[in-house]
């Protein structure tokens, strides 16, 4: 028999006609937060209702087939009702919307669905620092760590050899237990096993019941050239094992790599500041200047100024994922003598007389006002 004064499902959620999915939802949350009967202890016949009232509402507007009935022939539409449909879908939506906000893993009607017993095992970091070197060419290097690993006395039951385990008497061996609640049925996780559903009777001796030891692996790794400080290499595999012999977990090595005492690295890049003579500056020369890949040579124009700078294409860090090489940058400082013998000095006086230089502010539109902004900007 079709219920009379039913409300608008609309109305119950407080929606417009055109609310979109996430508004349902939404609202849907609020609604039932407000109206659970855990929340409500002091009227909790009058929670009950509102909270099935809004239910119902939302496992309506939720499906689309379902809303377009209602929203062409209203409750008369649905069967006779409103009423929601307690299946799975309805009951997985609740618990996407609120996770376990109420203390529950599963609400479900007419039966059961326990949670997976197997699961990923736990990730595993390992803190690695490298030179700069290291980083420019790339390695292959071992790295040592400790991790949990199944018990092989046992494997990895926790059961002392011959006596195995049992079904859980609490939980009858379902690794949870079932309350009514109103009228949901709500799973929790059965706290004498904590969902294993067995109960070891005599812990193995070796792992004293735990299923797992600590042991150090030697793992082959190989670091890639150009990699920078804060780079995370994934080593699949070789994280912790899973429970009741789930996948293992993953290894994450963060590298740190050293400065270098000549270069700079600015992303693929690289700078280093290289100091020349006045000679050399005004002359022009052809020198030796330290690279990654052993010395380089670089030349010095005729009339270099201090703060010139050249470039070496592709002798920068490699891409570590396979693609091109950075710059190398050559900085030049030109070095003004500090002591000075008496020939010296006497020399620079005499190329002082030649050089005549006229010591005033260079205009801002010169090139000689560019170069020093430069400098100093």
């Amino acid at each position: 028999m079709a219920r009379t004064n039913q409300r608008d499902l609309y109305e119950v959620l407080g929606l417009a006609r055109t609310a979109s999915i996430d508004e349902i939802k939404s609202a849907y949350r609020k609604s039932a937060l407000k109206w659970h009967p855990d929340r409500n202890p002091e009227n909790k016949q009058e929670a009950e209702h509102k909270f099935r009232e809004c239910t119902e509402a939302y496992s309506v507007l939720s499906d689309a087939q379902k809303r377009q009935i209602y929203d062409t022939y209203g409750h008369s539409g649905l069967s006779g009702g409103a009423g929601v449909d307690f299946n799975s879908t309805i009951f997985q939506d609740f618990h996407d919307i609120f996770g376990d906000f109420f203390g529950f893993e599963d609400v479900f009607s007419g039966g059961r669905r326990g949670r997976s017993r197997v699961q990923r095992g736990a990730d595993l970091r390992y803190d690695m620092t490298l030179t700069f070197e290291e980083a420019f060419a790339g390695v292959a290097t071992k790295i040592k760590l400790a991790r949990q690993e199944y018990c092989e006395t046992c494997n990895g039951t926790g059961a002392k050899a011959g006596t195995g385990v049992a079904a859980c008497q609490t939980c009858g061996g379902r690794g949870q237990l079932a309350y009514q609640q109103g009228f949901f049925t709500i799973t929790r996780t059965c706290p004498a096993c904590q969902g294993a559903g067995q109960i070891i009777r005599e812990r193995c001796p070796d792992c004293r019941g735990q299923g797992r030891l600590e042991r150090e692996r030697t793992i082959e790794l190989r670091v890639p050239p150009g990699v920078d400080t804060g780079t995370r290499l994934r080593v699949g595999g070789e994280g912790e094992p899973g429970p009741n012999g789930g996948p293992a977990g993953d290894l994450y090595v963060v590298l740190e790599v050293k400065e270098h005492v000549f270069f700079e690295r600015r992303g693929a890049d690289l700078y280093c500041t290289i100091p020349v003579s006045l000679v050399q500056a005004a002359l022009g020369a052809e020198i030796q200047v330290p690279g990654l890949n052993g010395e380089e040579r670089l030349k010095i124009p005729e009339g270099t100024q201090s703060g010139a700078v050249f470039r070496h294409k592709g002798k920068g860090m490699p891409d570590p994922r396979g693609g091109g090489k950075g710059d190398l940058y050559y900085h030049v400082c030109v070095l003004t003598p500090v002591k000075l013998t008496r020939e010296q000095r006497k020399l620079m006086e005499q190329l002082g007389a030649t050089l005549k230089v006229e010591n005033k502010p260079a205009e801002r539109n010169s090139s000689i006002f560019d170069k020093v902004k430069d400098i100093f900007g």
